[in-house]
């Protein structure tokens, strides 16, 4: 399953050019072209997916299981610490509509703004865990 327009299914099919750092039947791993920092590496699905949302359970595993073996290659090759994210849909960031993760290494004072720490009340702590306990039980 790819998609025509899909930049990454490009990559996959070797009809554009990457750093590959992993390759095996499920995934690939490349560097990033615009990373936070050297060494910031993409992790992906072959198959197409657009996002986390409908992914295959043993897909999202083993991109998980990708993402820590090269986590713990940045640590080793000099990171002090490592962020792992993805991205689902534009408003929270996503710019690929093909799933993938972010591993991006960070430094001592690199002074990379993280998000916001809000305060919620505890009404809505409350209201928001109900709301997700709920929505688990309707995912069953």
């Amino acid at each position: 399953m790819e998609k025509e327009n899909c930049i990454f299914c490009k990559i996959i099919n070797g009809e554009l050019p990457s750093k590959k750092v992993h390759e095996d039947d499920m995934s690939i791993a490349f560097l990033d072209i615009s990373p936070v920092h050297i060494g910031h590496t993409l992790v992906i699905p072959k198959k197409h997916f657009e996002n986390i949302y409908n992914m295959p359970d043993d897909t999202a595993s083993h991109l998980i299981k990708i993402a820590k073996r090269i986590a713990n290659a940045l640590k080793k090759s000099g990171a002090d610490g490592i962020n792992i994210t993805i991205n689902n849909d534009k408003d929270a960031g996503q710019v690929i509509f093909h799933s993938h993760i972010h591993i991006i290494p960070r430094f001592k004072g690199d002074n990379i703004p993280m998000w916001p720490n809000k305060k919620p009340k505890e009404e809505e702590m409350t209201e928001i865990a109900e709301k997700i306990t709920s929505a688990l039980k309707d995912l069953r």
